[in-house]
């Protein structure tokens, strides 16, 4: 069901519960299959040059789900869709727990993934259409996830099955939540009327989505190998620093991220991750640069996602998400041909230089869905 509200709603319980319990069992999965590498290889006799397919397998399925989602809230409730997800999810992570041959273990993942991607799409949709704070409050939990998510594998003494399993018992969790709080209703509010048409907009809400993506995943791929060259021994802590200011963000923008226009902050994030990519540029700087580029780049993700549904149905989330994947599979292989042709050191960089096109794109995106009344863009 659909509500269509003109202003944000206190966040409840009710709003909050489910949502949480989905994003953290997504961010547990969505970082479970590096850490389980070496896990799978010891059960299914798998090379290092052929294990990383699994975690293709999952992200191909990740992919394809958003576009179908979209589709699927035309004609279902997103708790119909959302529910669906889950349990396709909680049957892939289970298979992959017990399947007896690899082909079976990456169906699994294929399969899990495509959960995933249903679960994300769903309920960004629906929290995006909530408001900056709640959206940024449930991708931070996602993020403490993905934290969590390699202690869970590196504890459980080389058995494979239970981390899976643990996901799948998390999905439970989730369902049960889902039907004490239930899942929030996805908001329509009125839209304003822009000079640019709606196809227009949607083409730079696209390639925003896709910058940011390649920059979130081009910064955790790449940066560990830049400091590594500049010679930090403790280039993983920086890593794992970086990923730790990319939830902060996202958590002091779900307390107070309500006092600024969703249009503003991203702009705002997108101008200052420029300053601190070239910052990386300075051996001396490098590693607080990229603390500080994991801290403003925290909100723009799931804050962009609030702004496309202050000027498109909330409904088109999902294939929004869809170029995220691209930006994600593009962005680290061209820093990889690049490091390999310059050196590392032309990572940070590249990266500042991809940084400043996504304030060029956020700006563009500002001109299109600026109202035509003047009155209507006030603060």
């Amino acid at each position: 069901m659909t509500a269509r509200i003109s202003s944000n709603p206190p966040l409840t319980l009710s709003i909050l519960a489910a949502g949480t319990a989905a994003f953290f069992t997504l961010g547990v999965i969505q970082a479970m299959y590096g850490p389980a590498f070496t896990l799978f290889q010891t059960r299914y006799g798998i090379s290092t040059a052929g294990v990383g397919i699994i975690a293709s397998a999952h992200f191909v399925g990740s992919a394809l789900a958003p576009p179908l989602v979209g589709l699927l809230l035309l004609r279902l409730s997103l708790c119909r869709v959302v529910v669906a997800a889950l349990v396709t999810l909680a049957l892939g992570v289970t298979l992959v727990a017990f399947a007896p041959t690899w082909p079976l273990a990456i169906a699994g993942a294929l399969l899990g993934g495509f959960g995933l991607g249903g679960v994300s799409g769903g309920l960004n949709a629906a929290y995006a259409s909530i408001g900056t704070r709640a959206v940024n409050l449930v991708n931070a939990v996602f993020g403490v996830g993905s934290i969590l998510s390699p202690l869970l594998v590196a504890g459980v003494s080389g058995n494979l099955a239970i981390p899976f399993l643990t996901v799948a018992a998390l999905c439970g969790v989730t369902l049960m939540s889902a039907r004490i709080w239930g899942f929030p209703a996805m908001r329509e509010p009125e839209l304003p009327t822009a000079p640019g048409r709606a196809g227009v907009q949607v083409a730079f809400f696209l390639v925003l989505i896709a910058c940011y993506v390649g920059l979130e995943v081009g910064f955790g791929a790449w940066a560990g190998r830049h400091l590594q060259s500049l010679g930090y021994a403790s280039f993983a802590v920086i890593v794992a620093g970086y990923w730790g200011g990319l939830t902060m963000g996202r958590i002091l923008t779900g307390l107070f991220g309500a006092r600024v226009r969703p249009e503003r902050l991203v702009l705002v994030c997108a101008v200052l991750t420029t300053l601190a990519g070239l910052a990386a540029t300075q051996a001396a700087l490098a590693p607080t640069a990229y603390i500080l580029v994991g801290l403003a780049m925290g909100p723009m993700f799931p804050t962009a996602l609030v702004w496309s549904t202050r000027n498109l149905p909330a409904r088109l989330v999902p294939f929004l998400l869809t170029s995220g994947s691209v930006g994600g599979i593009v962005a680290p292989y061209v820093l990889g041909v690049l490091a390999a042709r310059c050196g590392p050191g032309a990572i940070p960089l590249a990266l500042a230089v991809l940084a400043a096109s996504l304030v060029a794109v956020v700006w563009g995106t500002l001109r299109v869905t600026r109202p035509a009344s003047p009155s209507a863009f006030t603060a």
